[in-house]
């Protein structure tokens, strides 16, 4: 195996594929809700993000137990396992100071060696564990389930380079997937967030593009330095030990050998057994002898 050869840990099938691709064009819907459905259209403010986050529990689940049925085995299970409980671990080091998100290093690193669908379950698996870890349970936990599912499953659709090139190529993804996934999140709270006088509230029945613009001018105004933080702190962390990081997972991808073929060989009757002679062979007794006339 080269050193850019992708050991490819949970396979994607076309149902799969095709499951994905969907429940990708749910969460941009469930993202942009603001823009389709206006607050108390469902008899609540509230209700819209409420109604749109268990929709993505659903879909999570449904394409999780796809790509679970299309090709993950044991050793990908516990590759999965311990990397979620690390991401859970490392998390609470850096979440909610400035911005800095220490859940994206390993998720981008490990997206880019195992593949896109274990960087999507891992997305997942990950943001569940840290929310349960840090009581970080709440409307806002499917869309950072789905946001960071995506940005795992990118980091596996890279094109391939080498060297100092593959960290780099990382190191940027990893910036610019901090401020993307800042840029969905603020979606889901902006209409409740800011006094409708404001000059960058959610004002429903506005067309798209002044709609946008506001939203553009919210996003920059209150989340440009967070998501900054984000975006740094991938950058550092994946320039400093990215390196050491690709290393060991492409050693653990060799050991584990994800997707090697199991055969199974013929069995062995006891005349085909080593040292056994058969009645036709050179080592048959002779037979007694024929009788004449």
């Amino acid at each position: 195996m080269t050193a850019t050869a992708r050991a490819t840990a949970i396979r994607i099938d076309a149902r799969a594929g095709t499951v994905i691709a969907m429940a990708g064009f749910l969460g941009v819907v469930a993202f942009f809700w603001p823009f389709l459905v206006a607050p108390g259209k469902f008899g609540s403010n509230y209700a819209p993000p409420l109604i749109f986050g268990v929709l993505l529990v659903i879909v999570l689940c449904v394409v999780i137990s796809e790509i679970a049925e299309g090709g993950i085995n044991s050793k990908a299970l516990a590759m999965l396992g311990v990397l979620s409980a690390v991401n859970a671990a490392v998390r609470p080091l850096g979440a909610g100071t400035a911005g800095i998100e220490t859940v994206f290093f390993i998720l981008v690193l490990a997206g880019r060696v195992y593949g896109p669908g274990f960087g999507f379950t891992l997305g997942c698996t990950s943001l569940f564990a840290s929310a349960l870890i840090t009581g970080g349970v709440g409307p806002w936990m499917p869309y950072q389930m789905f946001g960071c599912a995506f940005v795992g499953m990118l980091a596996g659709f890279l094109p391939r380079a080498t060297g100092r090139k593959e960290v780099a190529l990382l190191a940027v993804y990893g910036s610019l997937s901090g401020y993307l996934f800042g840029f969905l999140l603020n979606l889901s709270f902006w209409p409740f967030s800011l006094d409708p006088n404001s000059s960058i509230a959610y004002l429903p029945g506005l067309p798209f593009t002044e709609q946008f613009q506001r939203y553009l001018a919210f996003d920059l105004a209150t989340s440009l330095g967070w998501d900054t933080g984000r975006a740094v702190t991938n950058f550092v962390c994946i320039c400093l030990a990215g390196p050491a990081v690709l290393t060991v997972f492409r050693r653990a991808a060799r050991k584990a050998r994800f997707q090697a073929p199991i055969r199974f060989a013929p069995r062995r009757t006891t005349a085909e057994a080593p040292g056994t002679k058969t009645p036709e062979g050179p080592g048959t007794p002779p037979g007694p002898a024929p009788r004449t006339g």
